[in-house]
């Protein structure tokens, strides 16, 4: 059942371990005999959509789906070649004939026919081979050929050139072989498709995670937006938690007191003062000129994903002037609404001076002692003012200035690039050019509001 999990896991359905007892029970309560029984046990157990069920039962199909071997007809010009022998060599050339006890087991189970002792024996050397085990389909050969070797493939063509030598037709017995290794190859293709696709999932899931966001594919952005969501989705259930501290910090003497006023006043159960932690509030400034302007769409992703986790976000987008994007954000899917925003502010020069005396001129009354400041772009002003002054006084009003330079930090200061000015007035400032960069900035604010 671990193994139909880890199927079940790689077509994207999510099983917690105890939905995964649950489902072992079910199926230990209708057994393995009632193969439709059993498929509505799994399926009630795990599918949680339409989707999952269909998924789901795609696999089920393919994991209980017995081994067996293929029925080779003989090419036109091996018949004519069976037939010509026959009729040189006569009945005692015919390999119907010859004492089959001389074989190996595999050769006599072909010869018998016994398809039911030809699919356990695949069965089982697929198990010794952890066949279970294959990731990738570059395998598909190596696989193949173990599951042979453990079935007695080398026996069996012994049998066969033994055959040859002795003037007798094993026709019969090459073809059972060839049948034989392509039912061994349809084995493996369907353990490709079941077990590779968690491990082929993952592996892409990986390069995208250090991926430069700048320099996507576009066939690849579509994942990457599901990467991003699922990563928001694990941060937001892990910091979407009653936000009290208890247990610790200053022992509150007044409350303590009246809890334990039946017990004379004996402190046997001790209150604490608990601390209230407020979600963080963000504003959050992009640059979405040139290639930043990839970075800042999963920048944003990410952010609106965690809007449980998070008090308030307010967007504003800049190249050479800036405006609030926070409706456009909040009233469309984040690919239409940076389309929407590309429209309204997008593909200027930046000027990054301009951009923040519009945000002073019209926006700094929203920034409090609570605010988390979020500034998104490469610090590269075109040789203009960059008003360093203006996030000196926002970094004063701010809980904290965040900046996140899709460049890496060599190339901050060469140029253009406005970095080691801005760099003083910022909390902390980081390279965010990947998934995983992103991934670990928003992680590492949200820990900040914990403590």
């Amino acid at each position: 059942m671990l193994r139909f999990f880890r199927a079940a896991r790689g077509v994207g359905c999510r099983i917690s371990p105890p939905e995964s007892m649950d489902a072992m029970s079910a199926v230990a309560a209708v057994g393995y005999d009632d193969k439709a029984r059993l498929r509505d046990a799994l399926l009630l157990t795990i599918a949680k959509t339409q989707e999952e069920k269909q998924a789901l039962g795609d696999v089920f199909e393919l994991f209980f789906k017995n081994p067996e071997p293929k029925d080779q007809e003989p090419s036109a010009e091996s018949a004519d070649q069976s037939e010509t022998q026959d009729n040189d060599q006569g009945a005692g050339g015919d390999e119907t004939e010859t004492d089959t006890g001389q074989f190996g087991q595999l050769a006599q189970m072909l010869m018998a026919g016994d398809r039911s002792a030809v699919a356990t024996a695949m069965a089982a050397a697929a198990d010794r081979a952890n066949l279970s085990e294959i990731r990738y389909f570059t395998q598909r050969g190596l696989y193949s050929s173990r599951i042979l070797d453990m079935m007695g493939m080398a026996r069996l063509e012994e049998d066969i050139e033994a055959q040859q030598a002795a003037g007798n037709n094993p026709q019969r017995l090459i073809n059972a072989r060839d049948g034989l290794r392509e039912a061994v190859r349809d084995m493996v293709n369907d353990a490709i498709t079941l077990y590779t696709r968690e491990g082929t999932e993952a592996l892409r899931n990986e390069v995208l995670r250090n991926a430069p966001l700048a320099r996507l594919e576009r066939q690849d952005i579509e994942r990457t937006r599901k990467l991003v969501a699922e990563m928001a989705r694990r941060l937001r259930d892990r910091y979407n938690k009653p936000r009290r501290k208890k247990n610790r910090g200053q022992l509150d003497t007044r409350r303590t007191i009246r809890r334990n006023a039946s017990w004379g006043g004996v402190p046997f159960i001790t209150v604490w003062k608990q601390k209230r932690i407020e979600k963080p509030k963000i504003v959050a400034l992009c640059d979405v000129s040139g290639s930043v302007a990839r970075v800042a769409e999963f920048l944003l992703l990410f952010l609106y994903s965690l809007n449980e986790a998070l008090s308030d976000i307010h967007t504003y987008a800049f190249s050479s002037r800036l405006v609030d994007v926070s409706d456009i954000l909040d009233g469309h899917a984040i690919d239409k609404a940076m389309q929407e925003v590309m429209k309204t502010v997008g593909y200027g020069s930046s000027d990054y001076g301009k951009s923040l005396e519009d945000f002073e001129d019209e926006f700094m009354g929203g920034v409090t002692n609570s605010t988390t400041v979020i500034i998104l772009g490469d610090g590269r002003n075109n040789n203009l003012d960059p008003r360093t002054d203006i996030l000196r006084r926002i970094s004063e009003r701010a809980r904290r200035v965040i900046w996140l330079n899709p460049e890496p930090r060599y190339a901050w200061g060469t140029g253009d690039s406005e970095m080691p000015r801005y760099e003083p007035y910022c909390t902390f400032s980081r390279q965010c050019g990947t998934v995983r960069q992103l991934e670990r900035v928003v992680s590492d604010l949200l820990e900040m509001d914990r403590h």
